[in-house]
């Protein structure tokens, strides 16, 4: 494993938001969603495609928190422009479990 310094950690931009609206991303070569994601005052709204169809149903998402890479390049993903990295782990088969928190912070909180 690389290791970095904390100036390089420093440079990621990982904030927590609530996501907000949920659609089918029929146009994905993988399966995925279109989800647009709360991320406070400061940075406001965002869009991203998200395969994570397999373990979240659109209506389980609404609502909760997620962890996001919000200073990487917008990426356009077939018709979609995925402007953040909703982050997680892959479980036994490789399928996407969210990154979130124990307890609710306000929308843009930054990892630290």
């Amino acid at each position: 494993m690389q290791t970095i310094d904390i100036k390089d950690f420093n440079k990621i931009e990982l904030r927590l938001g609530t996501i907000l609206k949920v659609e089918p991303f029929d146009k994905a070569r993988n399966p995925a969603y279109k989800i647009w994601v709360d991320l406070g005052e400061e940075i406001g709204v965002k869009k991203s495609s998200a395969q994570v169809t397999f373990h979240y149903q659109p209506e389980d998402l609404i609502g909760r928190q997620v962890l996001c890479a919000c200073n990487f390049p917008p990426r356009q993903i077939a018709d979609f422009m995925s402007e953040i990295l909703i982050t997680g782990f892959s479980d036994e088969q490789g399928n996407i479990v969210l990154a979130s928190v124990e307890r609710q912070v306000p929308n843009g909180a930054r990892l630290h």
